[in-house]
């Protein structure tokens, strides 16, 4: 904006379409087109539900998972090779949904992937024992829906609102994630254990995807990806002129993306290794601890885990995104650089947590799971905080393109492998004992955890490069940041001060 501009806006009462908490009809037409704010609210809502869905259907496996050892004979190896398949697959989907994502329609996009990974969810429940390759394959197509999901859908939010309001909406998006981790682990094993069978806790989340498709269908407005109709010339014009390998050449030279992005990788290592191996290393610790390791005490014990695992999962994701956001959007007012430094005070301080939770697993339970969970409270720190950080330091027109690739790479390096590499360490550790004995079972997996910790820190190292950057390459994003929000909200004199500086 030039000078003149400037000044005259400085020198001029405020328009009636700017004061507090009301806005124009034509602003209003403009922005919210046939959409009420209370239509987009919902809007999220619904997403809310099905990213619920989407993470109840990753972690129905680690809920049940010995007993799915049993069912088809699967050592250790193999087991974390599910895992492994399923991000897999996740992550070499995500890049051509992201580039699906900024060109087409992204409620179809969404509705496809629902249909994908429930409908393969539900038929993977009735696979027999003997054919193990088979529930393999219906892991990875799992993933392949889901990518959908994790890389479309909080592009549809960024279109919906900005600054505080677009973070709130993300912190009430990602609490999710903890809570659908959470909520699988606790449905597969109590369904384990009300029917007798593994299988049943794989019938009922394709129900509840269900369900959300029909509200998708029925209450994300088509056109949402379009809202932000001020810069409708400029995406359309990079749909035409840019092609996707010009849009990775151009996010690999943002520093913040590139440096946040490594960020994100470690805490995916760290939450997938922690998310598949905690309640197996659980129940080891118990069987330990009651002096007692018969095969009836280690299937108890695994269920009771998973049971308190994931209502701790729960709890302290919620409370993690919740007040990560909220320090996120108080410390910004003062600091420009606050999103990376919390992410980094995350990482760094779970380190030692962790560490003290699985070195202290034989002497107390107790404490292990009051440490456990403060590691994961910070780690829950980073969820939508991480999110908001592309969100401004990209462009609009290359935001489904960057998700996709920090997915693909924050799972490719981070939890593709972290569970088998884990496994592998652990397995390392037992063949080198003369005596192999289920004490040794148990310390294999506790020294293959420092793993985790060591790598906290590694991310914690990676988000405090980002401050570096941060600052400008926000200001490259700026321009064409805009949502929707209803800009009554923001006062006048805030407005003036988001003009850009002459």
């Amino acid at each position: 904006m030039n000078e003149e501009s400037v000044a005259g806006l400085s020198s001029q009462p405020p328009q009636p379409s700017k004061i507090y908490g009301t806005i124009g009809p034509n602003e209003e037409s403009e922005r919210w087109g046939k959409f009420s704010p209370e239509r987009c609210y919902l809007a999220v809502a619904v997403l809310c539900y099905i990213n619920l869905v989407n993470y109840m259907d990753w972690f129905v496996v680690p809920g049940v998972l010995e007993k799915i050892q049993i069912y088809f004979d699967l050592g250790d190896s193999r087991a974390g090779l599910l895992h492994t398949v399923f991000i897999l697959c996740f992550l070499f989907s995500a890049p051509l949904y992201g580039y699906l994502g900024d060109r087409y329609n992204r409620k179809i996009i969404l509705g496809a992937g629902i249909i994908l990974w429930s409908g393969v969810t539900l038929g993977s429940s009735f696979i027999t024992e003997s054919m193990a390759w088979l529930f393999f394959i219906s892991r990875g197509l799992v993933g392949a829906g889901t990518a959908s999901y994790s890389t479309v859908a909080p592009s549809i939010i960024a279109d919906l609102f900005e600054k505080d309001h677009r973070t709130w909406m993300l912190s009430i998006f990602y609490i999710f994630i903890p809570v659908g981790s959470g909520l699988g682990y606790i449905l597969s094993s109590s369904m384990e254990q009300a029917t007798g069978h593994w299988r049943w806790g794989f019938r009922v989340t394709p129900c509840m995807g269900a369900v959300g498709l029909i509200l998708l269908i029925l209450l994300v407005p088509e056109s949402a990806h379009r809202a932000a109709k001020k810069h409708a010339k400029t995406a359309s014009e990079h749909k035409e002129n840019s092609t996707w390998c010009e849009d990775v050449s151009s996010l690999c030279r943002n520093w913040s993306f590139v440096s946040s992005s490594l960020g994100v990788t470690s805490l995916a290592f760290v939450t997938g290794a922690l998310g598949f191996w905690i309640p197996v290393f659980l129940c080891r610790a118990q069987v330990l601890l009651h002096s007692n390791s018969s095969s009836s005490t280690q299937e108890k014990c695994n269920a009771s885990n998973s049971l308190i695992f994931g209502g701790m999962t729960v709890a302290v994701g919620i409370l993690g995104v919740v007040i990560g956001a909220e320090a996120a959007r108080r410390y910004k007012k003062i600091n420009a650089q606050a999103d990376p430094i919390i992410c980094a005070v995350g990482m760094i301080a779970s380190a030692p947590c962790l560490y003290l939770a699985i070195m202290l697993a034989q002497e107390s339970l107790v404490v292990t799971y009051i440490f456990i969970a403060l590691g994961e409270f910070l780690l829950s720190l980073n969820w939508a905080v991480v999110t908001d950080i592309l969100l401004y330091v990209v462009k609009p027109e290359r935001q489904s393109t960057a998700m996709s690739l920090q997915l693909f790479v924050s799972h490719l390096l981070g939890d593709a492998g972290s569970p088998y590499l884990l496994g592998v360490i652990s397995d390392a550790i037992q063949k080198n004992q003369a005596q192999p004995s289920f004490l040794w079972s148990f310390r294999s997996l506790q020294y293959s955890f420092v793993l985790c910790a060591f790598v906290s820190i590694l991310g914690g190292g990676c988000f405090l490069l980002t401050t570096l950057h941060i600052e400008e390459d926000r200001m490259k994003a700026a321009p064409s940041v805009q949502g929707i929000e209803n800009k009554g909200y923001l006062t006048h004199e805030e407005q003036l001060h988001e003009l850009p500086a002459k």
